[in-house]
């Protein structure tokens, strides 16, 4: 687990790859872990993922499958499958090669939503106005 925080700590993405794949037998062996295993080596790879492409806009298929040594057909179905889920916030241009990434305004996000309770604490208190007057 030492050698695991580190390689992605020291961003070695093919050694922290390489570490999910010599921790995997130690998890199905564990009786506690083993039903959860599926669900932490994804968070793991989600995770690897997410630090990469925070640090770029936009990154080759080619360069991030070098970075983590592995072929690019298996990088574009893993990112393909997790943006497909929300987990990423990326779009993947298969012609040119290249991974976008779109950085959510968290900000903006907030505000969004805090205009939509809003709007809903009104109807609702319009609606109690319309009960006591009757």
């Amino acid at each position: 687990v030492l050698k695991l925080a580190n390689t992605l700590y020291e961003c070695d993405y093919k050694a922290y790859l390489h570490t999910i794949v010599d921790l995997q037998p130690h998890l199905v062996a564990n009786r506690y872990l083993q039903p959860h295993s599926g669900y932490i080596l994804r968070e793991l790879h989600v995770l690897a993922f997410q630090q990469f492409l925070d640090s770029y806009q936009s990154v080759t298929l080619d360069s991030m499958a070098a970075s983590f040594g592995v072929g690019t057909e298996f990088l574009d179905m893993q990112l393909s499958r997790f943006i497909a889920a929300g987990r990423l916030t990326a779009k993947i241009d298969k012609y040119g090669g290249v991974v976008e990434t779109n950085r959510p305004d968290w900000k903006n996000a907030r505000y969004q939503e805090m205009i939509q309770k809003g709007d809903l604490l009104l109807n609702r208190i319009q609606k109690l106005g319309r009960v006591v007057d009757l």
